[in-house]
């Protein structure tokens, strides 16, 4: 009898090591899973520039790691079809007020174990440059409700895309620091 309960409890702690090691990697539907890395991030931005260029990040490549490592060659229903992304921002600073976020649509496939290279993809826009709180860079030279001519900004970016087996799926957010002058 001592035999059974020792393999009954061997048995309910392999299921819980199995079902928590899952719970760490299913972070979206499906059987895929999308990451985005660049090592491009700026740490400097001037309000004042007149290059578009300056307010983007020139490349993002979007990994597609299928989840069951026993499958050496995804299907082509775990293809991720892009849909768009987003670009939210926080104040690393005393201040308070942070740039409206952006959400922008997307194109692309990313196969599965495959990759997916987006290019010049902005983390500020125009018409975020005319509004509070970069506005008072701009007008003032400098924030207004900090009195500082600088406001840090952490900017993380996330992708979204759905399967075409129907699953959404979502990156873990990419954050960088920014410094942004007059």
């Amino acid at each position: 009898m001592k035999t059974h309960r020792t393999i009954l409890f061997l048995l309910i702690a392999a299921s819980l090591a199995v079902t928590s090691c899952r719970s760490r990697t299913d972070k979206s539907e499906g059987t895929v899973i999308l990451t985005a890395e660049t090592n491009a991030f700026p740490v400097v931005v001037s309000v004042s520039s007149t290059d578009p260029g300056v307010f983007q990040i020139p490349s993002f490549t979007l990994h597609s790691i299928i989840k069951d490592p026993s499958m050496v060659i995804g299907t082509e229903l775990q293809t991720i079809e892009m849909r768009s992304f987003t670009v939210s921002y926080r104040r690393r600073d005393t201040g308070t007020r942070v740039p409206a976020p952006i959400a922008r649509g997307l194109s692309g496939n990313v196969l599965p174990g495959g990759n997916l290279i987006v290019t010049n993809l902005p983390f500020l826009t125009f018409d975020q440059l005319l509004s509070q709180p970069l506005k008072d860079l701009v007008q003032f030279g400098r924030d207004t409700e900090t009195g500082t001519a600088v406001i840090t900004l952490d900017v993380t970016f996330q992708f979204f895309g759905r399967t075409i087996s129907g699953d959404d799926i979502a990156s873990a957010p990419t954050s960088f620091t920014i410094d942004v002058t007059p």
